[in-house]
């Protein structure tokens, strides 16, 4: 089982200017507790299940960045980005970039998104969901083109969002075959249709007879289009708080490893985990050193 940090918040003692250091440390714990990924979101408002509109949030990719400088071994990526904010080539520039730098460590997460208010406010186009889910599959597909071989394709593309004239990628990443790719949500016509045409990994959340299912869906599409389901990492993502020592939290660390036992059996491989007050050393704490060991062998 691998386990991996969402950081969903960056509202932290100290205010702006205290949000560089405070994320630094975060993830340099994480790194050093041995979690194995860590996701920020592709947002630029708060969104509404964490905490308020006006509250702080990062831009994504910039974000990896400095988490990438500040880390040596968790893959980063993001949970997962929204295809509309940005051209097919800048996606794949992007991941390639966050790869390079980081030594192999990038996954290239995206989906057809959904934060309509956001978008309108910063003037991002909202196209329908129709369309997105268009843009979503032919920018999977010009990535893989452009992670193909030592520089990417030659060939133009012509698709009905996106036209590209010569998909060069140079550098090329380090991860190869390609940057992995993460396509989430658990939409079960096209987006599970999408993982297993694309992807390398999925993300899906709920119970584990709900994930359970997706996985099952999942199955079923790769053997429509031919391809063996155990090539793409079953992930999911969960909110947990732990109890702490001294106080705090409100759910027991045998509660928590009998719980992801149960999402281990309903086939998930990959746990990330987005937890309150990510900034409470504490609650990193108590999941490297009492849950990662309990989990490690799911």
């Amino acid at each position: 089982m691998k386990i991996g940090l969402q950081i969903t918040a960056f509202d932290w003692p100290g205010g702006t200017p205290a949000i560089g250091p405070t994320l630094a440390r975060i993830v340099r714990q994480a790194d050093d507790l041995g979690f194995d990924s860590i996701w920020v979101m592709d947002h630029f408002f708060q969104i509404r299940s964490v905490g308020h509109v006006e509250d702080p949030m990062l831009e994504g990719w910039t974000t990896l960045g400095y988490i990438a400088a500040h880390t040596s071994h968790v893959r980063l990526g993001l949970m997962v980005g929204g295809v509309h904010y940005r051209a097919p080539g800048l996606w794949v520039k992007a991941a390639t970039t966050l790869d390079v730098l980081s030594g192999g460590r990038a996954w290239l997460g995206i989906g057809a998104a959904w934060n309509e208010k956001e978008s309108r406010a910063l003037g991002f186009t909202f196209p329908p969901l129709v369309d997105r889910f268009e843009m979503l599959e032919e920018t999977l597909r010009i990535s893989h083109a452009m992670f193909d071989g030592e520089r990417g394709s030659e060939a133009a593309f012509q698709g009905r969002q996106f036209q590209a004239e010569r998909l060069l990628n140079s550098p090329q990443s380090i991860s190869r075959p390609r940057v992995p790719i993460m396509v989430g949500g658990g939409g079960e016509r096209k987006t599970l249709r999408l993982v297993a045409q694309y992807a390398d990994a999925c993300n899906v959340f709920g119970s584990p007879e709900a994930i359970a299912r997706k996985y099952d869906i999942l199955r079923q599409h790769c053997e429509t289009v031919g391809r063996d389901p155990d090539e793409i990492e079953r992930s999911t993502l969960q909110n947990i708080d732990p109890v702490l020592p001294g106080g705090g939290g409100r759910e027991s660390v045998d509660h928590i490893v009998e719980r992801f036992g149960d999402l281990a059996d309903a086939g998930a491989q990959h746990i990330i985990i987005g937890m309150p007050n990510a900034d409470d050393e504490r609650r990193l704490d108590v999941i490297g050193r009492e849950i990662l060991p309990a989990v490690r062998d799911l």
